[in-house]
């Protein structure tokens, strides 16, 4: 299947960075959220990403310019209408994304493949809000998008082996290394990996250690290159939260049991980078 239009639903950090790689790869983008006022701001967070790229050596000036240019701001559902494909990264909450993906289906080409970016939710469930579930398919990238290598690539039940297919080129045409999974919560890395940051913010909760030295523990013990802690700071603590929430309700296992400290800081507004003030400070 060619495509030469690309459609993402949600101007946040990860939608910004979907529309950063899919306009390096020279495909026209359209960045769409539910106003004006939030693609600019998440065309904002596009620009820093190539200032960053431009700054480390990763692209020419005239490249980052000429991807910028193939970006257009959108705040209505019609705008589906005129992508070939369309990837949605709105608030990982199942109902949220149902609504977008509904909304999505209706306006899209017949042709067109819908994939939504969800880091935990069952792929199924969420091709039913669709009618199109053969051409629907979850492609989970990870922040920061633009730098992080892995897709994993999730086909749910009525998935077909040309959309899925698909899904694998796209990801390599990226640049990106794809990895297939079967259509369980949390696929691979989220059911790996949030138990142990949980389990990091359980270590500061019981006072185990400060934050600083949790995370310096497990990078210089464990040869990750960022702690536990200043990783959940980055994803998003309300992120963090709701993938932990879907798991434990799927699961019923006490290891996605949420921390009270993350439950409590998300709803006092600490949220991590995005908001100033998670594990750490941040200036915005």
């Amino acid at each position: 299947m060619e495509i030469r239009k690309v459609l993402v639903a949600g101007a946040g950090v990860m939608g910004s960075g979907l529309a950063q790689i899919f306009s390096s790869a020279g495909y026209e983008v359209i960045l769409l959220d539910r106003t004006m006022e939030l693609a600019e701001r998440g065309m904002g967070l596009v620009r820093r990403g190539f200032s960053k790229a431009v700054d480390k050596g990763a692209i020419s000036e005239e490249s980052a310019r000429e991807a910028l240019e193939r970006i257009s701001l959108r705040s209505d559902w019609e705008a589906a209408a005129e992508a070939d494909f369309i990837i949605e990264s709105v608030t990982e909450r199942r109902e949220v994304k149902e609504e977008v993906l509904a909304r999505l289906d209706d306006q899209a080409k017949p042709d067109a493949v819908l994939a939504t970016n969800t880091s935990s939710i069952p792929i199924t469930p969420l091709s039913l809000c669709t009618g199109r579930p053969e051409k629907f398919i979850g492609m989970h990238f990870f922040n920061p998008v633009p730098v992080m290598p892995l897709v994993e690539i999730i086909r749910g039940a009525r998935t077909s082996d040309d959309t899925a297919a698909f899904a694998v080129e796209l990801a390599k045409r990226l640049g990106k290394t794809p990895v297939e999974a079967k259509d369980w919560p949390g696929f691979i890395v989220s059911r790996v990996y949030v138990s142990m940051i949980n389990e990091a913010i359980w270590c500061l909760h019981d006072g185990v250690a400060s934050a600083r030295a949790i995370d310096q523990a497990v990078t210089l013990g464990t040869g990750h290159p960022l702690g536990p802690l200043a990783t959940a700071d980055l994803m998003g603590l309300d992120v963090l939260l709701n993938i932990l929430d879907i798991l434990y309700e799927h699961y019923r296992d006490p290891k996605y049991r949420a921390c009270p400290l993350l439950r409590q800081m998300v709803y006092s507004g600490k949220l991590g980078r995005k908001s100033g003030e998670g594990f750490y400070h941040y200036v915005l």
